[in-house]
């Protein structure tokens, strides 16, 4: 037998055969189906929460001046002192105050004694008109006399009385309990006081409580308004309604405030609504002139479908969640979104609970395509469950 020819045949046999097979419609071609990761929606009870900035100020302000010209003869603070209501702050030289509230009751004293005559020579007139002893227009001049003796009385005792209080307001004390500023003049320094240009000596504000200023669109407050007309009281837009405070820099709110004040209307330059949040601080951590970032509760608690942020795409002028069917294939469904909670998004339209949301390697897939699905459970903690709007 000729075995190399036989081998030969045999080889080319075997090379036909799967060039045939390679030829074939039914041939296997090999697998380019993407693997992408997709999850059911979370299904969480949510309450909206709208944030604005703010600024805070003090409730009371005040400028420390004096109500009487003079020299500041002494200082009672030091810069940044916390005092209480009615604290001496400023000594103005009483010395000229005190020799005017001496003269003052000089001048009492002698307008007392000019009465008491006075009532004296009335008396003997009255006694001595019944015996007809003096005429009666000598009764009238000493009516007249006891008249004006007691006004002069009336006008010393008012001149004692604006003297001594010239003279108790030499001292300067604190109008409010609160955080004291830097002295502004020093001691020694001539101060004009009593009227508008009077020298403004120090400042003072209160911190016990703080208010929290802030503005809110008109869109937001036609919103609040229809949630109160329909009975929404989660909404926290009426006097004493609450808000959550956080200071710069705050991941989470630290203070609670409440709502006190709205403005009569509108900013027609702006458009914004100005309201007010009155906060305790009773460790005095807040300052006015910080900014802060205020959030109120916008919409009652409800259920919401929740997928992670990075699943939505934009589809032209759409937003859209690719979503994968029963045989596998991508569909790109356009969806209406709400706010953002953490690192979720909350779709209020165009969702259904047991939909297949592709949620990882949306880059490699296109409406149509077949996939192969991994299904994931979204992580709880990528859910805050203080909702902002974007």
């Amino acid at each position: 037998m000729d075995y190399g020819r036989t081998l030969t045949r045999l080889m080319a046999a075997s090379f036909v055969a799967l060039m045939v097979a390679a030829c074939s419609p039914n041939a296997a071609a090999p697998s380019d189906t993407p693997t992408v990761s997709a999850s059911m929606p979370m299904v969480k009870e949510v309450i909206g929460w709208d944030t604005f900035t703010g600024r805070l100020e003090a409730v009371d302000s005040v400028e420390v001046r004096s109500r009487v010209n003079g020299y500041v003869d002494r200082i009672a603070f030091r810069d940044g002192d916390y005092v209480q209501k009615g604290d001496l702050l400023f000594v103005i030289d009483p010395r000229p105050f005190q020799a005017a509230a001496k003269q003052a009751e000089g001048q009492l004293a002698q307008a007392q004694a000019q009465l008491v005559l006075a009532n004296k020579d009335l008396d003997r007139a009255k006694s001595l008109i019944t015996t007809q002893a003096i005429a009666t227009n000598v009764l009238d001049q000493r009516q007249e006399n006891q008249a004006g003796a007691e006004a002069g009385v009336a006008v010393a005792s008012a001149a004692l009385a604006r003297a001594q209080l010239d003279l108790e307001f030499t001292q300067v004390r604190a109008p409010i309990t609160g955080r004291i500023s830097r002295k502004l003049v020093s001691e020694g320094n001539l101060v004009a006081g009593g009227d508008a240009n009077a020298t403004l000596l120090t400042t003072l504000v209160s911190l016990d409580t703080i208010d929290a200023y802030f503005d809110i669109d008109e869109q937001s407050f036609l919103r609040y308004g229809r949630a109160g007309r329909e009975g929404n009281r989660t909404v926290a837009f009426e006097s004493g309604g609450e808000v959550e405070i956080a200071l710069s820099g705050d991941k989470r709110p630290s203070f609670i405030g409440k709502l006190n004040f709205s403005e009569n209307r509108l900013d027609a330059s702006t458009g914004t609504l100005r309201l007010r949040a009155r906060i305790a601080n009773p460790d005095h951590v807040l300052k006015p002139g910080q900014f802060v970032r205020v959030s109120l509760a916008a919409e009652a608690a409800h259920q919401a479908m929740l997928v992670p942020a990075t699943a939505v795409a934009s589809d032209s002028s759409r937003r859209v969640l690719y979503v994968v069917g029963a045989d596998d294939r991508v569909a790109a469904r356009p969806v209406e979104l709400g706010r953002m909670f953490g690192k979720m998004r909350e779709v209020t339209r165009g969702l259904e609970a047991d939909d297949r949301v592709v949620v990882s390697g949306t880059q490699r897939v296109q409406a149509g395509a077949k996939v192969t699905v991994r299904i994931e459970a979204i992580k709880s903690e990528q859910f805050a469950s203080k909702g902002e709007v974007l």
